[in-house]
């Protein structure tokens, strides 16, 4: 009788061993909430009277990531050229313009900053720096970018285009 209540409690604590051990995958399917790579322009001419900033809505979350890329061509017949930006130009009289931006997830500011006043620009400056200037927002998820931050050269517009496979916007 004792060989078998052993034998009982060695098949009880088999059989619990077995069940515990099971292993099913299970598929798990939820919500993808990461941003799609996605571009948009914007057209705008920096004054005092903005404080040299153009604003543009956006939505993104927080912990995604902003590119924002400068038309080198702004008012000219050219092909677009994108530079990326932060960008620091060196103009006469030792004057410096940079073109910055900061972002939230629901807005992008676009501004220049000058080691000068930039009321006293040359008109042929205003027109080359701070009139009808064009900029390209890209917007890129941030698990995209940490999983490829070695692979593209975020200066290179072309290489970003190409690598997130982004449509030109009309």
């Amino acid at each position: 009788m004792k060989k078998f209540f052993t034998l009982m409690i060695l098949a009880v604590l088999g059989g619990l061993f077995i069940t515990s051990c099971d292993r099913t995958d299970t598929v798990v399917q939820g919500t993808d909430n990461d941003t799609y790579p996605v571009m948009k322009d914007v057209t705008g001419t920096f004054t005092s009277s903005g404080n040299y900033t153009l604003t543009q809505s956006i939505n993104i979350a927080n912990s995604d990531v902003v590119l924002v890329y400068r038309n080198y061509n702004s008012n000219s017949s050219s092909s677009a050229v994108w530079q990326l930006i932060p960008k620091t130009y060196y103009l006469s009289n030792n004057g410096e313009l940079d073109y910055n931006f900061m972002f939230d997830s629901g807005s992008v500011e676009i501004y220049t900053e000058a080691n000068f006043d930039q009321s006293t620009m040359t008109t042929a400056e205003k027109n080359t720096y701070l009139n009808n200037q064009t900029f390209r927002i890209v917007l890129v998820p941030a698990s995209r970018v940490n999983r490829t931050a070695t692979k593209v050269n975020y200066e290179d517009y072309n290489a970003v285009v190409k690598y997130y496979n982004l449509k030109e916007p009309k």
